[in-house]
């Protein structure tokens, strides 16, 4: 069976031949070492300071070799192709407030931490007013090439593989407008700012959908996160007023387009699946079973409506053994595998510090226990 089509079975609630596997996001250390190069895909302050120095196709380059080639060193189902920064003449380097903290032409401040390693963080925002935000009724333009990484992959394993297009996600907003702090305040003091700065934002979400499926891909991801380990940041009530309807609309876009839709989201939803469920999403990935994310609650009370990314606690990919991420595959093939409906990922991505040999042991024990029909594990 192709892994396009064991990838549809799984969005399908089907069962195929085996549960399909990829990840979301490989960050550098696992592709330097699968691939025996450096990459750029994914590499943090490498990324950031080559398109400072004019390098950018080196990193459209890296993002299609290392993807196609991670794929296939893997045995991936699927491949999630995210947008590569556009064609400009140049990209000058920001003004350095310090070594690893920059201002960029926006007024934001950033700072990147190499002891972590994770994506660097805007720590400051412009004032904005809700006068100073576009009017969401104006057209929206898509840059293409900002997509060219995502055309190049379709071409490459589009006929065998289910690509996947990560976009902007314009339902909640707050980094692209006045941080997170100050948006979920304005949920409530100035709701009218909210309601615009999203259907200003989806609307560009939706434009690139549409930019996407012209480009044959698979599926659309999107990936800002609504909760943090105890519920929904804003709560169930203001998520359904302020986060729903643009969520409904742009899955809704994706489906218009032939698309399957898999929402990113870190965190303990479960007081907002329903309204997963009823936006229309398709899959959903970031589930932490750690925090209380139970892939066989999940199983039993959402099986027949959402299909499971995940299954390994980063964790555990992190600071645990093999035997310990194959105990962690064999557990969620048994409670999330049956009738479909399950896709072996990590709970979030392959990020720094992740081991090497508990990825691969990942990998080899969805091969060992993902097989249909799923037997007594």
């Amino acid at each position: 069976m192709l892994p396009k089509s064991r990838m549809i079975a799984a969005l399908q609630h089907r069962e195929s031949d085996r549960v399909p596997i990829g990840e979301v996001g490989v960050d550098w250390e696992i592709t330097d070492r699968a691939l025996g190069v450096t990459t750029l895909y994914r590499a943090k302050w490498r990324t950031y300071t080559a398109l400072w120095e004019g390098r950018r196709e080196e990193i459209v380059e890296s993002h299609v070799r290392d993807l196609v080639g991670l794929t296939r060193k893997f045995g991936w189902d699927f491949v999630v192709v995210p947008l590569v920064p556009g064609k400009r003449d140049r990209y000058p380097k920001p003004e350095m407030l310090g070594e690893y903290t920059w201002r960029d032409d926006r007024g934001r401040v950033w700072r990147y931490s190499p002891e972590s390693g994770g994506h660097a963080m805007v720590t400051e925002f412009p004032a904005l007013k809700i006068e100073d935000l576009p009017d969401p009724v104006a057209p929206t333009t898509v840059d293409a090439s900002q997509f060219e990484a995502v055309e190049r992959v379709v071409k490459e394993l589009g006929q065998t593989h289910f690509v996947v297009a990560r976009i902007f996600d314009g339902t909640f907003p707050w980094e692209d407008t006045v941080g997170m702090e100050a948006y979920l305040e304005r949920m409530l003091t100035e709701p009218e700012f909210i309601q615009k700065a999203a259907a200003l934002h989806t609307k560009r979400s939706i434009a690139a959908i549409r930019a996407a499926a012209a480009l044959g891909v698979d599926g659309i991801l999107t990936g800002t996160d609504y909760c943090d380990n105890d519920g929904p940041l804003m709560g169930p009530r203001l998520f359904r007023q302020f986060v729903l309807p643009h969520l409904t609309a742009t899955v809704t876009a994706a489906h218009e387009e032939g698309m399957f839709f898999t929402k990113h989201s870190d965190g303990n939803h479960w007081l907002i699946l329903d309204d997963f469920v009823a936006a229309g999403v398709d899959g959903w990935q970031g589930i932490q079973p750690r925090i209380g994310m139970d892939l066989k609650r999940l199983k039993t009370e959402y099986g027949e409506q959402l299909t499971f990314f995940g299954g390994v606690n980063c964790e555990t990919l992190t600071t645990g053994t093999p035997e310990e991420v194959e105990e962690e595959v064999r557990s969620a093939i048994r409670d999330a595998g049956p009738r479909g409906g399950l896709v072996m990922c990590s709970g979030n991505s392959l990020m720094p510090g992740t081991r090497y040999e508990n990825y691969a042991a990942m990998v080899a024990a969805t091969r060992k226990y993902g097989s249909y029909p799923i037997g007594v594990l």
